[in-house]
């Protein structure tokens, strides 16, 4: 019989090959996980955790504006020091980095800090320790990277990775791109005091979600001071001619030109234009594995890729690239190939939530995706001012939706704008895996006085204008 040096192996130590990892191990496999940069991967390196602190301190500026409204008074004014921030959050990375690690070795899985490559469809080789091992099952769980085009000044860019580690904030910045991660860092910036550019070139940004959120919080975006372009995106990126720097050079140093025929002038660059599954050079050629037009690894339901001791989870699959979903699919994995308790991860019914600023929480169908779906939809939706910017005066509106298929009456959809709505959709998306009904949220009391009783309230359909008109 052939003997291997592990059950499992895992390449990638992030969330989703961590969790695969562990529940392996406490099955009973012997495994190893190698990880070439630190334990955790995007979401707790430099992606979700680190964004998400990065938005708390972001949000302070406007809570210093709102309680003026309630009788606080700041006499010295707030000042903010990015270092601090900064050094303070990678206190935190850290921290939790020995977490993961610590919960990988309390469940005996060997971590090994080098590059894994495929020799073959057992074998792996550690290119940091220049050694090869074996494995009766290799699970790959490398995630993405950001994606940069290939324009003259590119070197001038940055993305979401270098943003978390600048030395100094800019006094201005151009974020390129308009999803998850554009619209959020392009919050975070703004709230810093960072005058900030969103440039897409889509024709409105959160393409994929519903049109009234992409619309309000375009709205909302520009209203807090940020400037919005769409339809354009930059040509090249070079540095500003010295004739029209100032003197004491405190001016843009970066001249962006537009496809549109435009230019912006700014202190920095950031590219959020997606991410790519991190594939390049892993010698998945050499095991047989089958790749995808944007070189994603080809799973099936059971995360299995067509060489059948090779499985992959996570954004490497570009399923749901969300972290929560590849945590799923490793516990799945897990169990599955090493537990005998066979399940699959639904990538139905994922709640997600953009830390813009408004916030928004999202799950189900869209308004325009039901209708492809069910053909007749209800559509339920109210605008408001949310209590607390009554007396703080801030001019901003919250957005809550439900759509609904009009002939189960189930909720399909249910979407909010403002602030919270990512801990609101969450309890939204518990009742919408149980089935709820519209009758089911209009029979259940409402919490008041709170934003999330709207939820519960809304009693009428909304008809568009054209037709009420008719």
């Amino acid at each position: 019989m052939t003997t291997f040096d592990y059950d499992l192996f895992v390449i990638g130590a992030g969330s989703g090959g961590v969790r695969a990892a562990r529940i392996a191990a406490n099955h009973g496999a012997k495994v190893a996980v190698a990880e070439e940069y630190r334990v955790g991967g995007t979401c707790v390196i430099r992606g979700c955790v680190p964004k998400k602190l990065l938005v708390y301190a972001a949000r302070f500026h406007g809570e210093f504006e709102d309680a003026k409204g309630f009788g606080w008074h700041l006499p010295d004014g707030a000042s903010f020091d990015w270092k601090t921030l900064i050094a303070n959050k990678d206190k935190e990375i850290d921290r939790l980095e020995k977490a993961y690690r610590g919960n990988l070795e309390r469940s005996k899985v060997s971590v090994i800090a080098s590059r894994a490559v495929f020799d073959d469809r057992h074998t792996v080789r550690l290119l940091k320790e220049k050694r090869t091992v074996t494995a009766k099952t290799i699970l790959v769980a490398t995630g993405g990277w950001p994606y940069v085009p290939k324009i003259p000044g590119i070197e001038h860019a940055i993305t979401s990775n270098e943003a978390f580690h600048l030395e100094t904030l800019p006094k201005s910045i151009l974020v390129v791109g308009g999803g998850y991660i554009a619209v959020e860092f392009a919050s975070i910036f703004n709230g810093l005091g960072v005058k900030t550019t969103l440039v897409y070139r889509g024709e409105k940004i959160l393409r994929g979600f519903d049109e009234d959120l992409r619309d309000d919080l375009t709205a909302a975006l520009r209203k807090r001071g940020i400037e919005v372009q769409t339809g354009a995106a930059p040509a090249a990126i070079e540095p500003m001619p010295t004739s029209i720097l100032n003197e004491k050079m405190q001016g843009p140093n970066l001249r962006v030109s537009l496809s549109n025929g435009g230019h912006v002038d700014t202190n920095g660059v950031m590219y959020a234009t997606g991410r790519n599954p991190n594939t390049a050079n892993l010698g998945l050629d050499k095991a047989g594995v089958m790749l995808g037009a944007k070189g994603e690894i080809k799973v099936d339901g059971q995360s299995r890729t067509n060489i059948d001791n090779i499985y992959a989870v996570g954004d490497v699959t570009d399923r749901v690239n969300l972290t929560p979903v590849a945590i799923r699919e490793g516990h799945a994995f897990a169990d599955t190939v090493f537990g005998q308790s066979p399940w699959s991860a639904d990538h139905s019914l994922v709640p997600t939530g953009v830390f813009s600023e408004p916030e928004i929480g999202t799950v189900g169908l869209a308004e325009h995706e039901a209708r492809a779906k069910f053909g007749a939809v209800d559509i339920y939706k109210t605008r408001f001012r949310p209590m607390k910017y009554t007396l703080s005066g801030r001019d901003e509106r919250m957005l809550m939706k439900l759509v609904v298929d009009a002939i189960s009456q189930k909720v399909v959809g249910c979407h909010v704008l403002g602030p919270d709505a990512a801990e609101m959709i969450q309890m939204a998306a518990i009742a919408m895996r149980m089935g709820a009904t519209k009758i089911d949220f209009d029979r259940t009391m409402a919490l008041h006085p709170s934003a999330a009783e709207e939820l519960v309230t809304l009693r009428d359909k909304w008809v568009p204008s054209a037709v009420a008109a008719e």
